[in-house]
C-alpha cells in the first residue's frame, strides 16, 4: 500500500497521543527535533522535550538521569552518530546501569545515502546487540512503529532502536496484531523456503514472496523486529519445516541478523542459509533504492538467490 508518512514522524504522533495520560515521557534531542520530526511533540510538551544540541555523548548520560529520577526518556538522533560517538554512554549508563532509556536512532541504514560512509549506520546493530541488557528493534512499517511506540513506553529496560529516514511503504494491512517484544512475525506461511527479514526490507521479502509464489514456491516471510531478544523457536521452527533460510538486512553482513540467525543455526539446526546485505566495504551513497539495487537487497535477487537454492 502506499505511504507518505515516515516512521520518525508516526514516533511523535504516537508520543504525543500517550503523553496526554502520562506526563512522565520525555523526548531529547541533539539538534535534531526537526529530523526527527517531533518540533510538534516540542511545542506541545515543553516541560517534557530538552534540546541538548549537537552532544551526543552527553544527551544519552542525561536521558539515564532522568530514567533514574521515574521519567520514561526517549532519546532521538542520528543513528550514525547515536550508535558510535555515544557508545560507552550507552554501554555503562543505560545498559549496565539499567536504566529506563530508548534511544531511538533516525535515519539509520543508507537513509543519508547521499552523504556516503560517515552518514551510514550500518554497523549499529552488530554493536548493540553485543551491549548485555540492551534490547534492538527496527520496525517494518507505519503500522509496527505506532506498535512498537506504544510497547516501549510500557517496556521497562534499556532499547535501541533504528529508523530510517523516509516513508517506506506498508507490510501491514493495519495495525490490528499484537506486538511483543522478543517474538517474530509471520508475515506469510511457507513450507520450501524461509526469508528472515528486518526494517524496511521485510517489504522487499514480502515482494520477492510473492514472485516466487508465482514461480510455484512456497515461501515462509518472518519479520525479525527485534533482533535482541531473538526470537530462537522461529529460527529453528523455519530451519525444520522449510529447511532453506535467506536473511535480508539493511546493515552489514556482519554483526547484524543474519549473524544472530546463523549463530542459533549452526549451533542447534544447520540448514543452507545466504545472508543479504552490506559487504564488508564503504556502502556507495545513493538513493536508498539505488543502493539496495547495487547490492542485490532487492525483491528480484531475492527470488533468484531462492530458486538457486532450491535446485541444488
Amino acid at each position: 500500500m502506499a505511504n507518505s508518512i515516515p516512521n520518525r514522524q508516526v514516533i511523535c504522533d504516537t508520543l504525543l497521543e500517550l503523553s496526554k495520560g502520562d506526563r512522565n515521557i520525555m523526548v531529547l534531542a541533539s539538534d535534531s527535533s526537526g529530523s526527527a520530526a517531533m518540533a510538534p511533540f516540542a511545542k506541545a510538551y515543553p516541560d517534557q522535550f530538552v534540546e541538548v544540541g549537537i552532544a551526543e555523548q552527553n544527551i544519552v548520560g542525561i536521558a539515564a538521569g532522568l530514567a533514574h529520577s521515574g521519567k520514561k526518556p526517549f532519546v532521538t538522533s542520528p543513528a550514525c552518530f547515536l550508535s558510535m560517538r555515544s557508545i560507552e554512554q550507552i554501554k555503562v549508563d543505560v545498559a549496565y546501569s539499567a536504566t529506563n532509556v530508548k534511544l531511538v536512532g533516525i535515519s539509520g541504514g543508507v537513509s543519508y545515502g547521499a552523504l556516503g560512509m560517515s552518514h551510514h549506520s550500518v554497523q549499529d546493530i552488530a554493536v548493540a546487540r553485543a551491549i548485555p541488557g540492551l534490547a534492538v528493534v527496527l520496525p517494518a512499517d507505519r503500522h509496527e512503529t505506532k506498535k512498537m511506540t506504544e510497547a516501549l513506553v510500557q517496556y521497562e529496560g534499556g532499547v535501541y532502536v533504528r529508523i530510517g529516514r523516509n516513508p517506506v511503504e506498508d507490510s501491514y494491512e493495519s495495525e490490528n496484531y499484537e506486538f511483543v517484544l522478543g517474538k517474530a512475525v509471520t508475515m506469510r506461511e511457507g513450507r520450501d523456503i524461509t526469508i528472515i527479514a528486518v526494517g524496511e526490507t521485510v517489504r522487499v521479502a514480502l515482494d520477492a514472496e510473492a514472485a516466487l509464489k508465482e514461480a510455484g514456491v512456497s515461501c515462509r516471510v518472518l519479520n525479525m523486529h527485534t533482533i535482541k531478544p531473538l526470537d530462537k523457536e522461529a529460527i529453528l521452527k523455519a530451519a525444520e519445516e522449510t529447511g532453506y533460510i535467506i536473511t535480508v538486512e539493511e546493515h552489514s553482513i556482519h554483526g547484524g541478523l543474519g549473524a544472530a540467525v546463523a549463530e542459533v543455526i549452526v549451533q542447534q539446526r544447520p540448514v543452507p542459509m545466504r545472508i543479504l546485505g552490506i559487504p564488508d566495504e564503504p556502502a556507495i551513497a545513493g538513493k536508498t533504492s539505488e543502493v539496495f539495487d547495487h547490492y542485490g537487497i532487492s525483491a528480484a535477487n531475492i527470488t533468484k538467490i531462492a530458486l538457486e537454492m532450491l535446485s541444488r
